[in-house]
């Protein structure tokens, strides 16, 4: 039991949530106790793709998190909160509404690598508390600006009207919206983005500030992650598809194989031989291959480390016991 579930979070569950369900739908399904962790918080008002890694995989969490992250997210015009999203409370407002052209205008002064202040509702520890803890008791909350790169920033849709913009339905994959023809110079009451981010890029200080650059406050109405690193919403699966998985429908397509996970760079074939190295924890050397990142397999193809390769030496970064 290694591998990976690709949860399509619904709205208001929370990553540590997610992964108890795994669990216990693991254990409805007879696989017993396993190991279990994810990939990359995602907020409770957030949905989308939540990487849950099973057994060896769960090796693999750390640089699951140090991968980028792709977004669609809508800004609402108008009105700022403490959360800097739809149930936070109101902290700013304004009558100013930017137009297509403007945001279009805007966005590339928040495109490649950027200062960004988190927001105070965040999981950023200070002094060993979480801000978010402190934020709540009614604590001055004085956030560190990090650098972050943002790679890319699309807009998909903009609103006329003042309404959120969210998924139709829960089980549908991908984020669609009812497109409407808005003109470069008409004042828009919601623009929803696409954003591809590094890691540690928060994307409700990312509305935040590009509402300021416009002239005007907003807040996120609708966040929904559509990659995280090699996975994407298309591998997804529902609550309600785990959920029949623990009752007992097939395996099929729930639980991804560990390698799934390593796509984005190359395998290196071992011969018996020097599979039992690696496994043994002993450097391979006269290895005739670029230097770089591999995952190592065996003959039958099975996962057995992340290696890294420097002048013909093969070290071992993390052994798979598979």
């Amino acid at each position: 039991m290694h591998g990976w579930i690709i949860l399509d979070k619904p709205l208001g569950l929370g990553s540590t949530q997610a992964v108890a369900a795994v669990k216990r739908n693991l254990r409805e399904a007879g696989y017993g106790k396993v190991k279990v962790g994810h990939g990359g918080t995602l907020d409770p008002l957030a949905t989308g793709v939540l990487p849950i890694a099973i057994g060896e995989a769960t090796k693999l969490c750390g640089r699951m998190l140090d991968a980028s992250k792709e977004y669609d997210f809508t800004i609402m015009f108008g009105t700022e909160t403490d959360g800097l999203d739809a149930e936070g409370k109101v902290v700013a407002t304004s009558d100013h509404r930017p137009t297509l052209a403007e945001i279009e205008a805007v966005l590339p002064r928040f495109t490649g690598p950027i200062e960004q202040i988190p927001p105070a509702y965040s999981a950023i520890k200070i002094d060993g508390k979480r801000a978010y803890d402190l934020a709540r008791a009614g604590e001055a909350v004085e956030m560190k600006s990090r650098l972050v790169t943002v790679r890319n920033l699309c807009v998909r849709h903009a609103e006329l009207v003042s309404a959120s913009i969210v998924p139709h339905g829960p089980e549908s994959r991908e984020a669609k919206w009812t497109l409407k023809q808005v003109q470069h110079d008409e004042a828009v009451a919601s623009v929803t983005i696409t954003a591809n981010v590094s890691k540690g890029t928060y994307i409700r200080s990312l509305a935040r500030d590009i509402a300021h650059a416009l002239g005007t406050v907003g807040h996120v109405s609708m966040l929904r992650r559509t990659r995280a690193g090699p996975f994407s919403v298309d591998q997804a699966i529902s609550l309600d598809k785990l959920n029949a998985f623990g009752q007992g429908a097939p395996q099929e397509d729930i639980i991804l194989p560990l390698e799934v996970g390593l796509v984005d760079i190359p395998a290196l074939n071992l011969s018996p031989e020097q599979a039992r190295a690696i496994r043994e924890g002993r450097v391979l050397t006269g290895i005739a291959s670029n230097d770089g990142q591999y995952w190592a397999r065996d003959a039958e193809m099975r996962p057995v480390a992340l290696v890294e390769l420097v002048d013909g030496l093969l070290k071992t970064v993390r052994g798979f016991n598979v």
